[in-house]
């Protein structure tokens, strides 16, 4: 592998912290010097702005530009988007403001299927570590500037670990979940190809099939993947919490159900209720 460069020039709708921090990725952490560091499919990259520009540097097989086109979502016009969810009330136009450099990201779809398995009543910054310790157990080296980093393991790769091996490195009631999943895909029972065909409504389905993946998780995926359906609307608490102090205003919080969240995002925000959940995720989360 070897080192390469890649600057946006211009760049809007990119700002690093709001992409890494928004709570759709765990490989990324922050550098001193204010940039980011992540593993991407078999590279390491950095990325940092410069001014209006964002410069992406790293090691990896494939061309660097290629990768982080497709990564970030490059082709897609963010402010297509926010100028159109922005005129639909000024509540999401101020989160809009507040979270206006958040893209999606096209993360690899059996990592997001892990990952957010792992993340299930679990905190970001445990969520890492498991993520961290399981890619240096069972992923490949990659070295670069004096740092060892980790590739996240193939199925094939994560098919060796037992439920001791991956109660050991801290996974809780979750390694179970793991194997079984990697089981079902290693075995082709479920098909990561055919998941991409199908609609939401079905690919939700298929993905509820898998251990440890209920109706959160299954949106988390569907949004964050390279599935990226925006017409999902994933609810942790602070989503909900959000749309009961905006919208629905509840004395007791608890009490909302999930069914009327979904049904006010989708009137309010139609097929960009994704886009929506992370602009007041972020939001709500961030200034709370």
């Amino acid at each position: 592998m070897k080192e390469q460069e890649y600057v946006l020039k211009n760049a809007t709708s990119f700002e690093p912290r709001h992409i890494f921090e928004c709570g759709q990725c765990f490989r990324w952490n922050e550098d001193q010097d204010g940039s980011y560091t992540g593993v991407v499919k078999n590279g390491v990259i950095n990325v940092r702005k410069e001014n209006d520009d964002i410069i992406f540097k790293g090691v990896c097989e494939e061309n660097l530009q290629d990768i982080c086109i497709s990564y970030f979502d490059l082709n897609r016009d963010y402010e297509k988007i926010k100028e159109e969810l922005s005129s639909v009330d000024i509540y999401l136009k101020q989160s809009i403001l507040y979270g206006k450099g958040i893209r999606i990201l096209n993360q690899d779809l059996w990592e997001t299927i892990i990952s957010f398995i792992i993340s299930a009543n679990n905190n970001i910054p445990r969520i890492k570590g498991i993520i961290e310790r399981i890619s240096k157990a069972y992923g490949n080296e990659i070295k670069w500037n004096g740092k060892s980093y980790y590739t996240f393991p193939t199925v094939d790769q994560l098919s060796r670990a037992s439920v001791e091996d991956l109660r050991a490195l801290g996974l809780g009631f979750r390694d179970r979940y793991l194997v079984e999943t990697t089981r079902k895909v290693k075995s082709g029972e479920f098909s990561l190809e055919d998941l991409q065909k199908e609609n939401t409504v079905n690919a939700r389905k298929k993905l509820l099939e898998l251990s440890g993946i209920g109706p959160k998780v299954a949106d988390c995926i569907l949004l964050f993947s390279t599935l990226k359906r925006f017409d999902v609307f994933p609810i942790d608490v602070w989503v909900r919490r959000v749309m009961n102090e905006l919208y629905i205003k509840n004395e007791d919080e608890t009490k909302v159900q999930k069914k009327e969240i979904e049904r006010l995002a989708r009137e309010k925000y139609g097929d960009l209720e994704g886009m929506a959940q992370q602009y007041l995720f972020y939001w709500k989360r961030d200034t709370a």
